[in-house]
């Protein structure tokens, strides 16, 4: 009993230390997607994709792959990001600052970026979907 006791103390322990710091000491980002381990930034992005409302007017940082669906009405662009093996990833959609063009202004796809923005919601017809707006992109 003592031995299940302290493992799960020990495990509580480096959950919330790989949890902490996730924007400490970094004043302009509440959710740092990019100092978790891939496991933790996957389900904290599925929590994101499941629950939008705990997250909108946060400011989110995040890294992952640049990705571009090209439509006749706009272009949407994503930090696309894998899960520990690689195999399911999630895509978050982001609209940069300011006016810029794409293709120039965008890296080629699949560059790992890195995208801060405020996260949230929109709707187009009957459907809400998730965006990081107002941001910047490095790569």
């Amino acid at each position: 009993m003592k031995k299940a006791l302290a493992l799960t103390v020990a495990l509580l322990i480096v959950f919330f230390a790989s949890c902490s710091g996730s924007g400490e000491g970094k004043g302009d980002v509440d959710v740092d997607l990019t100092r978790m381990s891939s496991t933790m930034v996957y389900a904290e992005v599925l929590n994101m994709l499941q629950n939008p409302d705990e997250y909108v007017g946060k400011t989110v940082r995040m890294a992952g792959q640049f990705f571009v669906t090209e439509t006749d009405a706009r272009n949407y662009y994503q930090c696309v990001v894998a899960d520990a093996t690689a195999c399911c990833s999630n895509g978050i959609e982001f609209v940069r600052k300011g006016d810029p063009a794409y293709p120039d202004d965008y890296p080629p796809q699949d560059t790992e970026i890195v995208v801060v923005g405020r996260f949230e919601t929109y709707t187009e017809g009957i459907s809400t979907y998730i965006q990081i707006a107002d941001a910047s992109m490095t790569y």
